[in-house]
């Protein structure tokens, strides 16, 4: 899981899996960057637009709104900066979320095997 530690969506993910007993890899934004690789796999997977945190300060404070980006072009933005990002992000093995997904979480855990 990639988040900040005093962001309440992520605070929220935190404690959605601590109250499942499940242990999560939590790797603070702010004190370690999302990796290149890492941050290309959740674009693959989910499409840099649901990556991208359209209801932010940050995005609003660059104008992003009235600019066309194309999806290279976001990719390239949110691996500059990590405040654009919607988080948390979350990936289970082959499968990705980013921002809050209870629904989809709570679907992971009931799929994998005890």
């Amino acid at each position: 899981m990639f988040g900040l530690v005093d962001s309440r969506p992520t605070q929220a993910a935190l404690r959605f899996f601590k109250e499942r007993r499940v242990n999560v890899t939590f790797v603070d934004l702010r004190r370690k960057p999302i990796a290149a690789g890492e941050l290309r796999r959740f674009v693959e997977r989910l499409g840099a637009a649901a990556v991208l945190d359209t209801e932010g300060r940050r995005y609003k404070d660059l104008g992003l709104g009235y600019m066309r980006l194309d999806p290279d072009e976001i990719a390239a933005r949110l691996l500059s900066d990590n405040a654009l990002l919607r988080l948390p992000l979350v990936r289970l093995g082959n499968a990705f979320t980013a921002g809050p997904s209870d629904a989809t979480w709570k679907a992971w855990l009931a799929a994998e095997p005890k």
